[in-house]
């Protein structure tokens, strides 16, 4: 991780995905994702079998991954997407799965 300048364009934030995301491929089709927009962050299972991430990117990349979250790969049933604007002082080199 690297810190942000002060004038960075950046967005950052978080997200809920909730419906049918785990077991169906979602972080993995997500990475893959991640990596054609070029977002950083990471995306990870929680105990209440949905999906969070944390987002950095234009804001232009952003929307488009949320875009694409809203649907996600195949197999999944997506419910609702939930997020947040964060202000954090790190800058991510990759996205990752957790």
């Amino acid at each position: 991780m690297k810190n942000l300048s002060s004038n960075s364009s950046l967005e950052t934030i978080t997200v809920q995905i909730t419906g049918r995301v785990q077991g169906v491929g979602f972080r993995a089709a997500a990475v893959r994702q991640a990596h054609m927009l070029g977002i950083t962050g990471w995306i990870r299972n929680a105990a209440d079998k949905s999906v969070e991430a944390l987002l950095q990117g234009s804001h232009d990349q952003v929307d488009l991954m949320l875009s694409w979250l809203l649907t996600g790969p195949p197999g999944a049933r997506v419910n609702e997407v939930i997020n947040q604007q964060q202000v954090i002082d790190r800058r991510f080199d990759r996205f990752e799965q957790l």
